[in-house]
This record gives structure tokens, C-alpha cells and sequence, in this order.
């Protein structure tokens, strides 16, 4: 137990919780949760499914229904031949994350993964007793992939790549070339897999999705991990799903069977509609994001001390904090503490995060620009 990590943004909102049960006003920018509510018929579909009866056990790989709706999508998103059968339902996409490890990894292996990223990434492969082997995503490069020096990483104890994109927490893009420079690489290592962790990927502002699985002999390497928690504002509903060949499938779902049993069957058919149904609202969700960031990014320009690129996807901001004369714990704290703004310190996702806050813009651009005008104020009074 003592080798699992946590989520930071949990702790920050929890301390800011408090704060606010002592009367303070704080603006929200540390936790990854889309603002919107979920579109009403996907809630509608819950209430029918509910009222239907829809509240007994599924099987423990997901609803039919929803296996289908999923191999569909992803097909259609993808340009694959996705099966039912090659679909596994969760509740949420961190089991998918845990699953794929707890199958794939063995102790002594060496798992490469993003750092800055997903905490939880380096947290599960610790938990299995392998080496976690981290792939720096620089601020030069866009925060993009550098083909080059993964190919360096990789050994003969290499067994798995997780990818990000969007990537949390920097707003960065893997490229088609970079993502055909990574498959080329493990071409003909078949003890190499990938988990390409795509849960933003209808959040991206500039070009299109791109997916490893799209290179010849990715899709039998590969387990996509996707979900609704970002795309239909659905993250207290815990509905994710993995998509990976079909023997592995077997194995993730008998992992369901041991922890799980299955995920929620209402849950379930509002996924089915969620995928099925009008698209209108999460455009509408997107187009939003993507305004948000047209203030948030030179907003931050602005300030003394702070640099941001402007992200890619997903809905979070970057910043590069070195200028305050702060190191990102004492900045995320001051600003908590002082000025009412949570954030998080770059380094919850990682060493290299150092230097870096990370702002969450899936708020109002009211609260934003209330924000800023802390922020900014809060950097030159320390």
C-alpha cells in the first residue's frame, strides 16, 4: 500500500472546501470536471432505464447494448473493425488504466509512461513492482512526444508505452508522425503493448483526433482507454470502457468479475445514449472550452513572472511559474491561501512538472477573469 500515490486535486479540493466552509470565496481551477451538467437525455435515459426495471446485475464486460454502441463509435472514430467482444465496460476509465497493468505487467518490467501526467499512471505501475521509466514532455517541444529519446528508453524489459492525448495535465497533442515514430519503434516486439489513454479526445481545438491504433499492427497492441466523464460532463456517473483484442478483453473482464461485478445497468444505457444520441450539446461543451481559452491563455500571458502556451485539447493550461521566484508547491499554496484560486503544483503530475502550475479552465469565464486578477495580484504582492 505504501507504493500507491494519490490525485492531488482531490486534497486541493478538499482543503478548499474547508476554506470555503470558513467563508472565504475561492475560484475552482484545480479539478478536471467539466462545469456543465449532463445533457438531458442521456438523464433521460437513465430515469427510463431505471423506471424499466434496469437495476440487477450486467454482465461483468458490459451491457450488450452498450458493447455494441462502443464498437461502433470507436470504429467509426478510429477507422477500425472493432467487435463487441473487444469491448470492455467500467465504472470510470482509471479501472481500464488498473486492469491493463494488473494483466500486462509483471515485477521487474519497465513501463514508459508521460511525466508531466496522469499520477496515477506512475502510481499503478509502482503498485505491480515494476519500474516506472518516465518519458519528459518539454515545454520546447509543445509538450508533444520526443520520438527520439523514447526510442532511448526502450529496452528488453519494456513492456508497456502508456500515451495521453490531449494530455492531461498540459493540454498537449501527439502527432500522426510522432505516434507513427512510437509504433515504428516497437514494430516487431509483440511483449510491448500500448494503453492510449484517448478520454479527451472530442476535446481538441486544432486539427483532428489521431490514435496509434490507425498503423498497421497497433490494434492488436493497443488498449484504448475512452470514457464520458469529459465528453457529456458525466464524471460522478463512473462510466469508461476499454477497447483491446479480445483475448485480453476475456482477462480485463474476469478482473471486473473479482473487483467489480459489473458496472451500473441504468449508467450503462445512458451511455448507449450518450453515443447514439444527438452530439449537439457536447459541440456546444467544446465550443465553450475553446472560448475559455482564449481568455485564460493571455490572461496568464499577462502576468508578471508567467508564461502559457496555448493547449491543444483538453481543457487545462500549463503555465510556467519560474518567473515568480516560486516553486510550484509555494505558489499553488500561496495562491489557496492568500488569494482564493485553487490550482495545482505541476509537480502532482511528476518531477518534471517542476516549474509549472496547472489550471483547469472548465469554468466560468466570469470565474476566470476573477481568477486572473488574483492571480496577478497575488504574484506581485510576494
Amino acid at each position: 500500500m505504501k507504493t500507491l500515490g494519490t490525485e492531488t486535486a482531490f486534497e486541493v479540493l478538499a482543503k478548499a472546501k474547508a476554506l470555503e466552509k470558513q467563508g472565504k470565496d475561492i475560484v475552482h481551477l484545480e479539478i478536471g470536471e467539466p462545469d456543465f451538467d449532463t445533457p438531458r437525455n442521456i438523464k433521460d435515459a437513465a430515469i427510463k432505464a431505471l423506471n424499466s426495471g434496469y437495476t440487477h446485475y450486467t454482465p461483468s464486460a458490459g451491457m450488450p447494448e452498450l458493447r455494441q454502441a462502443v464498437a461502433t463509435y470507436i470504429s467509426n472514430t478510429r477507422k477500425l473493425d472493432v467487435k463487441p467482444e473487444e469491448v470492455v465496460v467500467t465504472p470510470g476509465g482509471k479501472p481500464i488504466m488498473f486492469f491493463s497493468i494488473l494483466a500486462l505487467v509483471n515485477a521487474g518490467d519497465e513501463v514508459l509512461y508521460p511525466n508531466p501526467g496522469f499520477p496515477i499512471y506512475e502510481s499503478m505501475i509502482n503498485f505491480v513492482g515494476a519500474k516506472p521509466v518516465p518519458i519528459q514532455l518539454k515545454e520546447e517541444n509543445d509538450f508533444g512526444l520526443d520520438t527520439e529519446y523514447l526510442k532511448k528508453m526502450i529496452t528488453k524489459k519494456t513492456k508497456m508505452i502508456i500515451l495521453n492525448s490531449p494530455e492531461n495535465p498540459t493540454g498537449g497533442v501527439v502527432t500522426r508522425e510522432q505516434l507513427k515514430a512510437v509504433a515504428d519503434s516497437i514494430a516487431g516486439r509483440n511483449d510491448i503493448f500500448v494503453l492510449s489513454d484517448e478520454i479527451y479526445s472530442r476535446i481538441i481545438y486544432e486539427g483532428k483526433h489521431e490514435s496509434i491504433t490507425q498503423f498497421p499492427g497497433m490494434k492488436d497492441k493497443t488498449i484504448i482507454l475512452d470514457g464520458f466523464s469529459k465528453t457529456y460532463a458525466m464524471t460522478g456517473w463512473r462510466l469508461g470502457y476499454g477497447v483491446m483484442r479480445k483475448d485480453l478483453a476475456e482477462k480485463v473482464a474476469q478482473l471486473m468479475t473479482n473487483s467489480n461485478s459489473c458496472t451500473c445497468a441504468s449508467t450503462q444505457l445512458a451511455g448507449v445514449e450518450a453515443l447514439t444520441g444527438p452530439q449537439s450539446e457536447p459541440e456546444r461543451m467544446d465550443e465553450e472550452f475553446r472560448r475559455r481559452r482564449e481568455v485564460i491563455v493571455p490572461g496568464l500571458n499577462n502576468i508578471e513572472g508567467i508564461t502559457c502556451k496555448k493547449p491543444h485539447g483538453a481543457f487545462y493550461v500549463f503555465p510556467n511559474i519560474t518567473g515568480t521566484g516560486m516553486d510550484s508547491r509555494t505558489l499553488q499554496d500561496h495562491l489557496l491561501n492568500n488569494a482564493g484560486v485553487a490550482a495545482l503544483a505541476g509537480t502532482s503530475f511528476g518531477k518534471y512538472g517542476e516549474g509549472y502550475l496547472r489550471l483547469s479552465f472548465a469554468n466560468s469565464v466570469e470565474n476566470i477573469k476573477k481568477a486572473l486578477e488574483r492571480i496577478a495580484k497575488a504574484v506581485k504582492k510576494k
